[in-house]
């Protein structure tokens, strides 16, 4: 009998190892995808500061010019411009922004959508500066630029309003800039549908910067003035010999008048005086160029003691045209996607904040 008892005992202690051990395993097996209960996935690791700080940062100081030296500011400052106020005879020192708000308002309509308000004043700041880093300093005696219309920009203080303002101030220290160096802020009023390259008009010498091309430009505003979408101009002859002469191509006579080359966009490039040729972008300075309009001729012809020119649109139509832009921005398109149409291939960085 009492060996049947521990025989019993054995066969129970067996049975409790052996549930023991199952349990264990189970608890180290851990829950089958089966057993496993419904569950958002979790979310990703979000990286420490620490590492964030390790990633390879966007060298923006690769993309910037200096600060021209004769302007005595350091890198990321706004600098003071001396300008020689033509009108008063004076030069005047202001900070860059004040001077930019003033050029603005005398080179763009101060109703105007403010995306293309923005786009005007970022070219007047590129201009500022790319000027100054190429000339040092105004022709003007001791000022770096200048209020005269025909060195640089046209300037209205008068004109200056809170929308001015505002466009300034959102574009602070922004300048376009094309392989680390200042770009040609070059614009005019209305290309008429296409820009032109600086060879074709401007008789631009130093060979056409690459982010210049010409382009389709929205010149179609039923706003534009009547007088800069078609235009006619008769100009007299004797002005026209007086003009040649000033080009130094002296001729005491001539009786007929043609297009002789035209440009990739359609403008004409040279014009032909019986026989002497001219650059059509010389001649147009020469003779007047709010008069004779643009170079963008349809035709040219002799009217007895006259010399009708018939064109379309206003300005030598290199870079942005405003007009376009007043479309564009009309349209919803930004400052930078305007300026970025216009200026292929550029970049806009900010020189001071």
């Amino acid at each position: 009998m009492g060996n049947k008892k521990l025989s019993y005992f054995k066969i129970l202690l067996c049975i409790l190892v052996v549930v023991a051990l199952t349990l264990g395993c189970g608890a180290l097996r851990g829950p089958s995808p089966e057993e496993t209960p419904d569950m958002e996935p979790s979310e990703p690791q979000v990286p420490s500061q620490e590492e964030k700080q390790g990633e390879p940062a966007p060298d923006d100081s690769a993309q910037k010019p200096k600060l021209p030296e004769i302007l005595g500011a350091e890198q990321g400052q706004e600098p003071n411009l001396k300008v020689f106020i033509k009108d008063e005879n004076r030069v005047q020192e202001m900070k860059m922004e004040e001077y930019i708000k003033n050029v603005v308002a005398g080179e763009i309509k101060n109703d105007w959508p403010p995306e293309a308000i923005k786009a005007q004043a970022i070219i007047a700041r590129t201009f500022v500066l790319e000027f100054i880093n190429e000339k040092g300093q105004s022709k003007f005696g001791k000022a770096h630029i200048s209020t005269d219309i025909e060195e640089a920009q046209a300037w209205n203080p008068q004109a200056v309003n809170d929308r001015i303002k505002k466009a300034v101030d959102e574009t602070r220290g922004l300048v376009m800039v094309h392989q680390g160096k200042f770009v040609k802020g070059w614009f005019h009023s209305n290309a008429a549908g296409k820009t032109a390259t600086p060879k074709e008009g401007l008789n631009y010498k130093k060979g056409d910067p690459p982010y210049i091309k010409s382009v389709e430009s929205p010149d179609d505003s039923p706003k534009i003035p009547a007088d800069e979408s078609n235009w006619v101009y008769k100009a007299p002859k004797s002005k026209v010999i007086e003009a040649l002469g000033s080009m130094g191509k002296p001729i005491k006579d001539f009786s007929k008048v043609s297009i002789a080359e035209k440009g990739p966009s359609g403008r004409t490039t040279v014009l032909a005086f019986d026989d002497t040729r001219v650059s059509a972008p010389d001649f147009r300075v020469a003779l007047s160029s709010t008069d004779l309009k643009s170079t963008m001729l349809d035709a040219v012809e002799m009217q007895g003691d006259q010399v009708v020119f018939k064109g379309r649109g206003y300005g030598h139509g290199v870079g942005m045209s405003q007009w376009g832009a007043y479309k564009m921005a009309e349209e919803g398109k930004k400052a930078e996607e305007i300026l970025s149409h216009y200026f292929q291939g550029i970049e806009i960085v900010n020189m001071w904040k």
